[in-house]
Parts: structure tokens; sequence; C-alpha cells
């Protein structure tokens, strides 16, 4: 019997249409008597842009798109699908999960669906329990999603928070193949942590207990991230025989500049290597490494046969890389 790899086929991704720039949040912000400006926000996190979801739009609804736009690439219809699981945060509902709703946006019945919360290392986890069932034989063709409207969860009070995020999706179709496309992964979470990026609050008798808005300490988050994430790239690079110099791309979660543009300095990386939307997107979360990785795969930089590792790092604390031949 011959061995069973898995290789990314097609991508894809979408934005709600409302775009916000770093003026249009301080305006809004100075509605509400605080100060930040486009100069504060872009000096310490790159971002220029962020995109907000309509009242009324769910994961699920910017999923979508994201996923036909994937299918297409692949050349692939709805029907072949047979796994779909969605990273998110900011489910559509407490449940049945988003999976489930955005297959029967789909079309499509009686496939695998669920839902996996590893926030801002969400589709790196996605991806490596789809590659795993593909491997093992319980699954042909997957929809890996991450899809997230973190503008609900946003406290507008809070400028050293609000200013970072917005809303989007993108996807991936994973399929069998003769040939390697996922060559190595490593996940880690560390609990201790979870106090420095979370939303604390929960639903228990028909109310919110605990606050239902994202809490960040950013210090604590930026001095543990460029050294998980270095790390994790080292291990999967380790498992695949593969040295630093061997990759052409670099597609991080896309949070900070400062910290991708460390990551990337670590690994010894050129910068013109390293996969940046932050400046358009701002912080999707589980949305940001597949967004990020359609774009450059649509424009043209990244092509068949490159190298490329994907990196996540988020709330939990939850940290992951991907190496993959695309």
């Amino acid at each position: 019997m011959k061995p069973v790899f898995s290789r990314i086929t097609g991508t894809g991704s979408f934005l709600p249409p409302r775009r916000l720039s770093n003026h249009d949040m301080a305006t809004m912000l100075a509605e509400r008597g605080l100060e930040t400006s486009d100069e504060w926000i872009v000096e310490r996190t790159g971002i220029r842009f962020r995109h907000f979801a309509a009242d009324g739009v769910n994961a699920s609804d910017l999923a979508l798109p994201a996923c036909q736009a994937a299918l297409a690439a692949a050349g692939r219809q709805a029907e072949d699908v047979d796994l779909i699981i969605v990273a998110t945060s900011t489910p559509d509902m407490v449940f049945p999960s988003t999976a489930t709703l955005l297959q029967n946006k789909l079309g499509v019945h009686g496939c695998a669906a669920f839902d996996v919360q590893a926030v801002c290392s969400g589709f790196v986890y996605a991806l490596t329990v789809a590659d795993a069932m593909i491997k093992t034989g319980g699954a042909s063709c997957a929809l890996v999603v991450g899809a997230e409207v973190f503008s609900r969860i946003l406290d507008f009070n809070d400028r050293t928070t609000c200013v970072l995020f917005g809303d989007g999706a993108g996807a991936v179709v994973l399929e069998a193949s003769a040939e390697p496309g996922i060559l190595a992964s490593d996940l880690h979470a560390d609990g201790r942590h979870s106090d420095i990026l979370c939303t604390p609050g929960t639903v228990a008798g028909g109310q919110v207990v605990g606050s239902p808005l994202l809490r960040m300490d950013g210090q604590a988050v930026f001095k543990l991230a460029v050294g998980v994430l270095e790390q994790a790239a080292r291990n999967v690079l380790e498992r695949a025989g593969r040295p630093p110099e061997s990759l052409h791309w670099l597609v991080p979660h896309q949070a900070n500049i400062r910290i991708m543009m460390a990551t990337a300095k670590k690994l010894k990386l050129a910068p013109d290597r390293l996969v940046a939307t932050v400046a358009e997107h701002g912080n999707t979360s589980a949305a940001s490494v597949p967004l990020a990785l359609d774009v450059a795969v649509r424009d043209g930089r990244i092509r068949r046969g490159d190298s490329v590792m994907l990196e996540g790092v988020g709330g939990g604390f939850t940290w992951g890389a991907v190496l993959l031949d695309f």
C-alpha cells in the first residue's frame, strides 16, 4: 500500500466590506474620551487597517465565501468534501458548531464537521488534525477554515486592544496525495499563561458571568510569543530534516509586525521572505494565517513546490507550526 500524504490544493479568503483605518479608529475612540493615533498604532503594531463585520454577520457567513474560493481554486465541488474543520474563538452560537452551520450553507450533508478552539493558533491546530485524519484514512478532501468576528468581543474603552483586531476568514482545501505536502507539525499549549490573553466570560442561567470582552497583557504576550515561535519553527524543520535556509516563505500569525520580524530574524530569513498582511487586516486571530497564505498565493509569491512555514500563537497559551511543500 502506497503511503498517503496531504497537500493543499486550493486557498481562499474573505474580508467583510467595512474597512476601518487607524484614523477611523482614532475618531471612534475620541468620542469615548480616549486618545490614539495612526502613528501610535503603526509604530507599535504595524497595523493600518482592519475590517469589521456588519451586525448579524457571523463567523460562518465569512467562512462561506472563503471556502467557495478555495474549492474553486482546487477545482472541487462542495460535495467532494468529506471533512470540515473550523478554527474559531467567536462561534456563531454556543452549539452546534460553526462547522456544522457552514456545512449546511455549503449544501453538503453527512461528512464530519467540528470546530477547533485554540484562538490565534487555531488554524495551525486544525490543519494538523486534518492532516492526521487524511493520513489515517479518515478523510480524503477536507476544508480547513479559520473564521473570526473579533469585533464582537472587543472592549472599545481599551485603546490598547481594540485597535489590534479585525474580522475575516481564510480557508484551504487539503487533499490526500501520493506526494508529500504537509511535512511536519508541532503543537503546544501552556495553561499557566491563560490570564495574559483571554475573554473570561461565560453564560450561566441566561446571564453573562464574568467579562465577555477580550483582555490582554501585551508585553507578556510579546515576550512569550517570540521565544515559542522560534522553537516551534526549529522543531518542525528538524522533524522534516530541513535546514532553515531551505525555507522559501514564513507565513506567521498576523498579530504584530515586530513579533513577526523578530521570528524571521531568528531563523535568518530575509525580510522579503516574510508574508505580512497585518497592515491591511489587523489581527484576525484564527483567520490570519489562511488569510495571509491566500493573499501570497493569489499575488504569485507562493508557488507550487515552495517550502512554506505556517505559525500561530495565541491565548491559552497556545502555539504551533506546520512545515509544508506547497
